[in-house]
């Protein structure tokens, strides 16, 4: 089989993502207790809309301000969603070696905050990803549901079935086959890398650690 592109999950595939350090962190830079960030961003519904793209970054930061009753700046938004996120050192030798093989992007359920400010979010996985980080907000519906695969597919101009989508949910990876696409369901990178050495993808230096 023939694989034009992989298509990566972030959030606790190429990153470890840590809710609570996220709502600690803005919640510092602001002088909110992480609880009242936690209920203003994610109680409300507030990220979930951001998600779906029925309100942008910018419009994320005025709600909070509002709701919490301080000043939020996209900043401090940007500031806590990178505190929250670390990459994981090893998915990156698979990354640089697939980099070397085929295309690479992101779809990830969140908003176009992630794709916006992926620079500074993940400066060490963005050389990779350049300009090809798609997000739910982008199509105004999330994974698991084929219609964000088969759309994500024909804006990066490849056809599902040259797409190999990787994904720690098992729900997603299902729905990425529903649209034709290969899909992996992504637990540990030994069995990632096993599976990418039997479609003959990894260089044969690449181990997982």
């Amino acid at each position: 089989m023939n694989i034009d592109l992989v298509l990566f999950d972030l959030d606790d595939v190429l990153v470890d993502y840590d809710h609570d350090v996220r709502c600690r962190t803005l919640g510092d830079r602001i002088g909110r207790d992480a609880n009242t960030v936690q209920r203003a961003l994610f109680g409300s519904g507030l990220e979930f809309e951001a998600d779906l793209g029925r309100i942008d970054a910018n419009g994320v930061a005025l709600a909070l301000s509002d709701s919490m009753d301080v000043q939020v700046t996209l900043d401090d938004c940007v500031a806590a969603r990178a505190a929250s996120m670390r990459a994981r050192p090893d998915l990156h030798p698979i990354v640089e070696t697939l980099a070397r093989r085929c295309g690479l992007a992101i779809l990830t359920n969140n908003g176009l905050l992630v794709r916006d400010h992926f620079p500074s979010l993940c400066p060490t996985l963005a050389p990779y990803f350049s300009g090809r980080v798609h997000c739910s907000a982008m199509y105004g519906i999330g994974k698991p549901e084929p219609e964000i695969f088969l759309r994500c597919a024909e804006a990066l101009g490849v056809a599902p079935g040259g797409i190999l989508f990787i994904d720690d949910k098992a729900e997603n990876a299902l729905g990425a086959e529903r649209a034709g696409m290969l899909a992996h369901h992504y637990r540990d990178p030994a069995t990632l890398l096993a599976f990418l050495t039997q479609l003959d993808l990894p260089e044969r230096h690449v181990h997982a650690h």
